[in-house]
């Protein structure tokens, strides 16, 4: 396990570096005395995704920096960045798996959610757990055989119904099936249709609901799927879904393309939830732990 997670966080590493600004800040500091540094600065991190706030915050705190001494040099400057970055990162917290222990998956349509499903319970499987899928997107047919399909593939239980049918009701039948199928691991996949939000909301409570009936207390976890190429989109989606129901972790997807990492920064500034797990590619093994020195230090990175 310890040699898979090396060689993702590797493939992450790589990834990052690819649209690094800790290039292109070091290059900007060799012009101190321009006047248009701070504006190029403030766009700079606000064009890498790390949002309207922390972009100020940054470019105000290298102002400081600069009036107190002007002769600090790129490297110092970028060493405190990285320290005020990493302040800004939610802490994960270690999660008691009881049996079974449901995770409700959340997530725009297009997000990557059904492969990222896939991932997890994969990832569970190898760890020798018994993973059970529960179908409650009920309303795209697409994601009903897309998850089948993939449950096949991994070699795990689904329980699912037909198309329109209400996934509350999936829901309740998944859940009793675990209990009776000695299950450790229930994920449920949820529809993420904002453009309906009023009916999102109340769906999505609903579940919860049923969910706490048959299993007291869960979903134990709810996973946000974010595709980390949205830009302000994605944070502002995972706003809206946060203030429906309260987001437990994030799962940031395709970070491997042309995703910039700052994204990531981004959205635990604005609903103060920690990333989990980070989505590199297609395939089932394409995901990795997130580690936030390691991810800060190669998104700042000069090499």
């Amino acid at each position: 396990m310890f040699k898979f997670f090396k060689s993702k966080l590797k493939k992450l590493s790589i990834s990052l570096k690819k649209f690094s600004i800790g290039r292109k800040l070091k290059s900007l500091f060799s012009k101190k005395n321009d006047k248009t540094l701070f504006d190029e600065l403030e766009k700079l991190f606000y064009e890498s995704d790390l949002g309207v706030k922390i972009s100020i915050e940054l470019t105000d705190k290298v102002r400081e920096i600069l009036k107190k001494d002007p002769n600090t040099s790129a490297d110092e400057i970028l060493k405190i960045l990285k320290t005020e970055l990493l302040n800004e990162v939610i802490e994960k917290k270690e999660i008691d798996l009881k049996k079974p222990h449901v995770v409700m998956i959340v997530g725009v349509n297009g997000s990557g959610k059904t492969t990222s499903i896939a991932k997890v319970a994969n990832y569970y499987k190898d760890l020798g757990k018994k993973v059970l899928l529960i179908a409650a997107d009920t309303y795209r047919a697409a994601a009903v055989e897309q998850l089948s399909s993939w449950a096949q593939k991994i070699g795990v239980d689904i329980v699912k119904s037909k198309q329109g049918s209400d996934p509350s009701s999936v829901v309740f039948d998944g859940l009793t099936a675990a209990k009776n199928r000695d299950i450790d691991i229930v994920i449920i996949d949820t529809a993420g249709r904002l453009h309906t939000k009023i009916n999102l909301m109340q769906e999505l409570e609903k579940i919860k609901r049923v969910s706490n009936n048959v299993i007291e207390n869960s979903p134990h976890e709810t996973l946000l799927v974010v595709d980390a190429t949205s830009g302000q989109n994605g944070v502002d989606a995972a706003k809206i879904f946060n203030s429906y129901t309260p987001i437990s972790s994030i799962f940031l997807t395709k970070l491997d393309g042309t995703a910039k990492g700052g994204i990531v920064l981004s959205i635990q500034k604005e609903i103060k939830v920690p990333i989990k797990w980070i989505g590199l590619g297609e395939t089932l093994n394409d995901i990795t732990d997130f580690d936030a020195k390691d991810f800060i230090e190669d998104l700042l990175s000069t090499d």
